[in-house]
């Protein structure tokens, strides 16, 4: 039986991949006036992004505890071998919250075979491992080598990001008010990553296109083998300059593949519309 690969919404893969290749979804939760929803499986991101037009703030909470009981429990008694890969515990308590159930489910089901990962990455760049493991699972190759390439992709996987407004970020504790502040003031777009699992911004430019080409220059002092990768774009309504962005890369880097995807409700009611997101590795397995 091949190893069960199972991921959280953040990682920011559309629903008909969870349905196309048997990955077992865990989404995280999304509340937009006191209705709550599950990313990915009954809200879009466009609910999120015209609710934040229209003033409301969405929030947004953890996979649900019960349910990492469920499918923990049902994955237990069916002697499944497993490998959670999940979102960045520095952004989310969803790693802790599944370490926490996995444990009690572990006292009733000694011999229960899941291994939890935290990836310390989001979004698609997330999305990217958890897409290799199942490709791995798929072609039937060990829980050990599945687990060393998601380690490995966790550790070396780039997250170049812009976004159009620091306020929503600010709002949910992710970058501090006076950078929000000031990038607002005097129209700075930030330049951020992710330094292990945290959000760090990098650097501040004035327009969007002095930030699509600082991006694509920071691929090329960042990345390694662009050409033989598969290259992640998230956007957050913002499917233009995703194209724009494909573009730029293809020109310059003729990768493998670029995949763009639609950030999630979960990680789009923190970034606000308009953001956009690039993933590749600095080295290769």
């Amino acid at each position: 039986m091949p190893v069960k690969i199972l991921a959280d919404s953040a990682c920011d893969l559309p629903k008909s991949f969870y349905e196309e290749h048997n990955v077992t979804l865990l989404p995280l939760q999304v509340q937009i006036d006191n209705q709550q929803y599950e990313d990915v499986k009954n809200i879009d991101p466009q609910k999120v992004y015209e609710a934040i037009r229209s003033g409301i703030i969405p929030k947004t909470s953890q996979t649900s505890p019960l349910l990492f009981e469920q499918v923990f429990t049902k994955m237990a008694e069916n002697k499944e071998t497993g490998i959670y890969i999940a979102f960045s515990s520095e952004l989310s308590g969803t790693y802790s919250t599944a370490v926490m159930i996995f444990d009690q489910v572990k006292e009733k089901y000694p011999d229960f075979d899941l291994t939890i990962i935290d990836t310390k990455c989001a979004s698609l760049g997330f999305g990217l491992i958890v897409m290799e493991a199942q490709r791995l699972a798929a072609a039937n190759r060990s829980k050990e080598d599945i687990i060393k390439d998601v380690v490995f992709r966790s550790q070396h996987m780039e997250h170049l990001f812009t976004v159009e407004d620091l306020d929503y970020l600010a709002k949910g504790g992710r970058v501090s008010k006076a950078s929000a502040f000031l990038g607002g003031l005097l129209n700075i777009k930030p330049i951020l990553n992710v330094e292990d699992g945290k959000l760090v911004p990098i650097e501040k430019l004035r327009g969007k296109k002095k930030v699509m080409r600082r991006l694509i220059e920071l691929m090329k002092e960042r990345g390694s083998n662009l050409e033989s990768q598969i290259i992640g774009i998230s956007h957050a309504d913002n499917l233009e300059t995703a194209l724009e962005v494909k573009a730029m890369i293809e020109e310059e880097f003729h990768p493998k593949e670029v995949y763009i995807s639609s950030i999630g409700s979960a990680i789009g009611a923190h970034t606000g519309a308009g953001t956009i997101s690039i993933f590749f590795l600095n080295q290769l397995p």
